[in-house]
């Protein structure tokens, strides 16, 4: 008797949750660099052999996440149709990096690897070149002005976490707004 494809598809979504909660607990134990595949699918109970079948590394298993978050964000901005702002992603980001503090601060703090931190800087700079592809031309001013804001937008949850400034989500995203404003005004006035 086999299994129907919704079955499976539970089956598949149900493994990918516990690895993804594995790796996570890994990291808090023992941190990115020390994290390793044989730590991530013992605290899964589940074999090396079906973690390969899913995801090739620890970074494709963190990057799912990243794909999982971006889909959750794009559904916050749509759902506010026409109060939709620049960057509206901004706050939805901030909410969930306040809502899971910890495993931010472990997961693109000071003291998390610098592979982890690429991955999460690459992750905003293609939230903001999302944003961005709407209001500016394709070039250089537009590339510049892409990683700009995500070093810009890190550097503040970096700074909001660990320092623990005692800002509410929606305050850190009204500073980001502000302070991002002119850099998007300038990026605007550039001829094309």
């Amino acid at each position: 008797m086999s299994s129907s494809p919704a079955n499976e598809d539970r089956r598949v979504l149900r493994t990918r949750t516990a690895l993804r909660n594995a790796l996570i607990a890994s990291i808090f134990e023992r941190g990115w660099e020390r994290t390793s595949i044989r730590h991530v699918c013992a605290q899964a109970k589940i074999g090396r052999s079906t973690f390969y079948t899913h995801f090739a590394d620890k970074e494709e298993l963190l990057q799912s996440g990243f794909r999982d978050l971006r889909r959750l964000l794009r559904v916050a901005v749509t759902a506010q149709g026409s109060r939709r702002r620049t960057l509206g992603f901004s706050l939805g980001l901030f909410e969930h990096a306040y809502e899971n503090r910890r495993l931010f601060r472990a997961l693109v703090g000071k003291r998390s690897g610098q592979a982890i931190q690429r991955q999460f800087l690459g992750f905003v700079a293609e939230m903001v070149e999302e944003e961005l592809a709407r209001q500016l031309a394709p070039g250089l001013e537009r590339d510049a002005t892409v990683q700009y804001v995500a070093g810009a937008f890190n550097q503040l949850v970096i700074w909001w976490l660990e320092s623990r400034k005692p800002l509410l989500p929606v305050q850190v995203d009204a500073l980001f707004q502000r302070l991002t404003r002119p850099v998007l005004v300038a990026a605007r006035a550039q001829p094309r």
